[in-house]
């Protein structure tokens, strides 16, 4: 008589997924402020809790992190949404054995694309898939979730993980972020305010931030011959630990400028540019008007020591640098001249080194690197 299969036999393990479960949830619920509604029941065997989350938009007498979200009263409420993953930097990870950084990595993919609209993020959720379910790599990858959730101050209001033994090898995973915010719809950030004349700021990155690791890792491991353990003495640290450096989050920073400066009332701030694929070329591209063209001054900033490196490991052409990777610049403000150094000292008050880079010109729109 052929044998009764279980769910287990296929790789799937209920009572450690349990395990994992009650290991995350301390970890979510450091997140929740009074607008995340909780399940009033803990269910059969502790198994209870909503199908879907539950987030109150304007709670009863408001108080803890989110209480300042419609104190403002919003006259037109616009939501914004957000979604993204790590991509290959995930793979460095798995060669490191290291995993409490990339979950910061994941939420900062999509609330520093959601801040370009001038709108705060609200929620976040996340998807993880694994090879076979592993409660301490699940409690550390959401650690850094739940980490990057509060730098943003957003909550973490659920998410899914799937244990997929037949799609990822051993030792595999991805991950997936989704983010929802808000912003007033006079507030609206496009783009479309942006004038000749205006000052491009430059906020300084924390490393390569999550894009361009298929070309980090062939420069690294292909050309470069070197493994994750290796010193590299003129970044100071390791190759693992130089490019898990996780994403800077610019929530902070960015929302007390736009809150020192309202758009609907000021017209300060014209543009915001998240740095990502394609560099300052691409995404400064991405905001432009008709008529307006960017011109960015190489050498106006201090670049990540971490960029000359891969350039010469991979010997990899200016052009394609620039092309692929942020280059030491994690963001971009485009705003009236006459704000700038204020909107500079601002940024440095609350940690994050900014240059002058640019300005905006009369032309086709467009990017020049000069």
């Amino acid at each position: 008589m052929a044998k009764s299969l279980t769910y287990q036999d296929a790789g799937l393990n209920l009572e450690t997924y349990a395990e994992t479960m009650s290991g995350v949830q301390k970890l979510i619920a450091k997140t929740w402020g009074p607008n995340v509604i909780r399940s009033p029941f803990k269910g059969a065997g502790g198994k209870g809790g909503s199908f879907a989350s539950l987030f109150d938009l304007d709670p009863p007498g408001g108080g803890g992190l989110f209480a300042r979200i419609f104190s403002r009263k919003y006259a037109r409420p616009v939501l914004v949404t957000c979604t993204d993953g790590v991509g290959s930097k995930l793979k460095i990870a798995m060669l490191c054995g290291k995993y409490d950084t990339v979950g910061i990595d994941l939420v900062a993919m999509s609330v520093n694309d959601l801040i370009c609209t001038g709108g705060e993020p609200l929620m976040f959720l996340d998807y993880l898939a694994m090879d076979k379910d592993d409660p301490a790599r699940t409690v550390q990858l959401v650690k850094g979730v739940a980490d990057g959730c509060i730098e943003s101050d957003c909550a973490l209001v659920g998410g899914e993980t799937a244990i997929l033994p037949d799609f990822y090898q051993p030792g595999e995973f991805d991950m997936a972020g989704f983010c929802t915010g808000v912003v007033e719809h006079s507030g609206i950030i496009d783009g479309s305010r942006i004038e000749v004349g205006d000052a491009v700021i430059g906020l300084a990155a924390s490393g390569v931030h999550s894009n361009g690791y298929s070309l980090v890792r062939k420069a690294v491991f292909d050309a470069g011959k070197l493994t994750v353990d290796a010193h590299v003495p003129e970044l100071g640290t390791t190759v693992g630990d130089a490019l898990l450096t996780p994403t800077r989050l610019y929530v902070r920073p960015v929302r007390k400028v736009l809150e020192h400066y309202p758009v609907k009332k000021k017209g300060v701030i014209h543009g915001l540019a998240n740095i990502t694929g394609g560099g300052l070329p691409d995404n400064i591209g991405r905001i432009l008007p008709p008529g307006r063209r960017v011109k960015i001054r190489r050498g106006s900033w201090t670049p990540n020591p971490v960029f000359p490196w891969l350039q010469k490991l991979g010997n990899i052409e200016q052009a394609e640098m620039e092309r692929v990777f942020n280059m030491g610049i994690g963001f971009v403000m485009i705003v009236s001249p006459s704000f700038a150094d204020s909107i500079r000292n601002q940024l440095k008050a609350a940690g994050v080194e900014a240059w002058p880079i640019g300005e905006v010109t009369a032309g086709e729109a467009g990017v020049e690197m000069v």
